[in-house]
């Protein structure tokens, strides 16, 4: 398993506690939203990033992802 994956990991079990949410959710939402890609693209820094600072950067980029679909939709 690569560093890219087991930060990923990381990422997710943080983001699920966090949110209180179910695992199989946030695989859901990194899926929808594609947080795997943006985690690997910018893991060199993220990795060294605090936990409030990841799960905040992560819900940024949901809430890009999302505002650029409804725009989409209209």
């Amino acid at each position: 398993m690569s560093k890219e994956d087991k930060f990923i990991i990381y990422c997710m079990e943080r983001y699920r506690f966090h949110k209180k949410i179910s695992g199989a959710t946030v695989a859901d939402l990194f899926d929808r939203y594609c947080i795997y890609d943006f985690l690997k693209k910018y893991f060199e820094s993220m990795h060294t990033m605090s936990e409030n600072a990841i799960i905040q950067d992560i819900d940024e980029y949901i809430g890009i992802a999302w505002s650029r679909f409804q725009s989409l939709e209209r």
